[in-house]
């Protein structure tokens, strides 16, 4: 049984107000993100994915993640019924690699094309990431990867007992 929805303060939204099917939500805010001491990516022009019960997922664009510290995961994929096939990226700095360490979507439904061309990161696989200075958490699990920042309340699906809220 899901947890009561957390009623948001003043400057929060709950998750629980999310549609779905989800929606884009470009935003300016300043993302960056590190993987072992390394700035691998840095962005003003994230987007935003909202879906009910799930902490927002950040994709930021291909063009502003270091191209020398992330490839294409060659075994790895999934299938979102809203935006279709993704593929799984690694994230490379010096002689460290955290494998699948995010996600993209090549070529999504035409609903989500704006998300093509951008990667996602899961929080709990790089080494830190931030929101306007200000550093994100995970979701509790390992197959959501939205961030918890300050203005995001719950509860959040992901975390054991909640696969069927």
């Amino acid at each position: 049984m899901r947890p009561p929805r957390v009623e948001p303060g003043p400057g929060q939204e709950s998750v629980w107000d999310y549609p779905r099917p989800p929606v884009l939500a470009p935003t300016d805010r300043h993302v960056v993100i590190w993987f072992a001491d390394v700035v691998v990516a840095d962005t003003r022009r994230a987007i935003r994915v909202l879906e009910t019960s799930q902490a927002p997922a950040w994709y930021l664009p291909e063009a502003d993640i270091d191209p020398t510290c992330w490839q294409v995961n060659p075994t790895q994929r999934s299938w979102c019924e809203w935006k279709g096939q993704a593929s799984y990226v690694d994230l490379i700095a010096g002689d460290q690699t955290s494998a699948a360490a995010g996600w993209t979507y090549p070529a999504p439904v035409p609903a989500f094309a704006s998300i093509a061309g951008h990667v996602a990161f899961y929080r709990n696989r790089v080494s830190r990431a931030t929101v306007d200075g200000i550093d994100v958490n995970s979701n509790d699990g390992d197959f959501y990867g939205g961030w918890i920042t300050p203005e995001v309340v719950g509860p959040f699906k992901g975390g054991p007992g909640s696969r069927g809220w």
